[in-house]
């Protein structure tokens, strides 16, 4: 009876839930600096369907990763609201859980235990179950062969794919990514690229991703959001109406990419001006 319980408990936990639409509505944010006060977002709303994939792009300092962290419920507005599923965000939740540019792994730990370590995060579940949906994420992101080993020993795609992993296992509903790719070689982000599109599709998450890479932005993003900088606004916004899996060479991907990159360079003119 306990070891029908305890898979019944893992199966939930591994069951695709349905993903949250997020209504951000008048939010902005400012800071102070060594120069004054600096406005980073201006009365930005958005709003993000269920299961959407949207891309926030822009220069730097156009308030992209802000407004990842508001969502994320890290940072508070100054005025504005957030809500996920029509329940106001006020702080950090298990629902919508944040991929870094850096893995942010803990090196004492091996695989298997990064992973274990987000799954704290659902104290219902027993050591079995935990031990059952880490190894299913290792699976999904292709590291069943590495879970026991050391973090130095792996390289720095194979990070990423243990920061998703650990990421993906509280099974979240909002999956908020901050150009975790940006710091990988070519070859490995087109292959993550791919790996995305078919973890997003088999778990059904909403993501919001930050990202300067436009090329990277057409591939992944159901629409692309250009943010215009000081005050980060929402400029311009791109329906990206191609196949999935999207190819980063393809023909048709970059027609889409050389339209964001104009409009990206249009803002940049003008913010110069």
């Amino acid at each position: 009876m306990r070891r029908t319980a305890r898979r019944s408990s893992a199966s939930k936990e591994l069951e695709v839930i349905a993903p949250s639409k997020l209504a951000i509505e008048n939010v902005s944010k400012s800071f102070q600096s060594a120069s004054g006060t600096v406005l980073a977002l201006d009365r930005v709303s958005l709003n993000v369907a269920e299961g959407e994939f949207v891309c926030l792009v822009g220069a730097s300092g156009c308030g992209k990763t802000t407004m990842l962290n508001i969502i994320a419920g890290l940072e508070k507005p100054d005025s504005g609201t957030v809500r996920a599923d029509g329940k106001p965000v006020t702080g950090p939740g298990r629902e919508r859980l944040v991929m870094f540019q850096e893995p942010a792994l803990f090196p004492w730990l091996n695989v298997f235990g990064n992973v274990l370590f987000g799954l704290k995060l659902k104290p219902n579940l027993s050591k079995k179950n935990r031990h059952d949906v880490a190894k299913y994420y290792l699976e999904l992101v292709g590291l069943s062969r590495f879970e026991r080993a050391n973090i130095h020993e792996l390289s720095g795609g194979m990070k990423q794919r243990v920061s998703l992993a650990r990421a993906l296992a509280p099974n979240p509903r909002v999956l908020l990514m901050d150009e975790p790719f940006a710091a990988l070689d070519a070859l490995t982000r087109e292959q993550l690229y791919g790996d995305i599109q078919e973890i997003w599709k088999a778990r059904r998450k909403t993501i919001v991703f930050v990202t300067h890479n436009v090329r990277e932005a057409a591939c992944l993003g159901d629409r692309v959001l250009l943010f215009s900088p000081h005050p980060g606004r929402i400029q311009e916004e791109f329906a990206v109406e191609l196949p999935r899996p999207r190819e980063i060479n393809s023909v048709d991907l970059a027609a889409y990419a050389t339209r964001i990159t104009k409009a990206l360079k249009s803002l940049g003119q003008t913010a110069a001006g």
